[in-house]
């Protein structure tokens, strides 16, 4: 399967962002990117979920786990509030 890869100025004229802020998000993890060379490019799924129109397999994770917490922890009171 082709992927659709951007460059971070691309990027960063979709995310209406500055060069440098799209830098920083891919060194603080809040945006995923592969680097080929000196440059780094992103993904068109990772900037999807960058754009919040699509959850990534990460966040899904997190999502769950916290979905199995709740339900582990109130899920009596769950089960009453869905009686009424």
């Amino acid at each position: 399967m082709n992927r659709k890869f951007y460059s971070t100025a691309e990027v960063a004229k979709i995310l209406h962002l500055s060069r440098v802020e799209v830098f920083r998000k891919i060194k603080s993890k809040r945006l995923r990117a592969e680097k080929i060379g000196r440059n780094y490019v992103i993904a068109h799924e990772d900037l999807l979920e960058a754009l919040g129109q699509a959850v990534g397999s990460s966040r899904k994770q997190k999502i769950e786990t916290a979905v199995k917490k709740a339900v582990k922890e109130y899920g009596g009171a769950f089960r009453r509030l869905a009686k009424e």
